[in-house]
């Protein structure tokens, strides 16, 4: 299993240095980008620079992702809660007299 981890930076790195050989391009899936030739400098920058625009949406929001499951991990004492259901089940178990009926 590899990692998932998206790099920013590293994607910048690699588009700034082939973007920089041309001045401006237009954006991505334009009708004047469709029409540029597939070998065509121009339409290349296009697609490295959404590339890395892509590459930051996805970083932030892995990191917004790891962020989230840091504050739910220490939102509550999970082993705790784990042993209050696991006693619960197990008292239900020994008693089944005591469950409530499904309405």
């Amino acid at each position: 299993m590899t990692s998932q981890q998206v790099s920013w930076w590293a994607v910048h790195e690699f588009a700034t240095a082939q973007i920089q050989q041309v001045d401006h391009w237009p954006m991505i899936g334009t009708p004047l980008w469709c029409e540029l030739h597939g070998n065509d400098p121009v339409k290349w920058a296009a697609i490295l620079d959404a590339a890395v625009h892509w590459a930051l949406r996805l970083e932030t929001s892995q990191q917004a992702q790891a962020d989230a499951a840091k504050a739910i991990s220490a939102g509550a004492d999970w082993p705790a809660l784990a042993r209050e259901i696991n006693r619960r089940t197990d008292f239900y178990a020994a008693r089944p007299w005591l469950r409530r009926a499904a309405s």
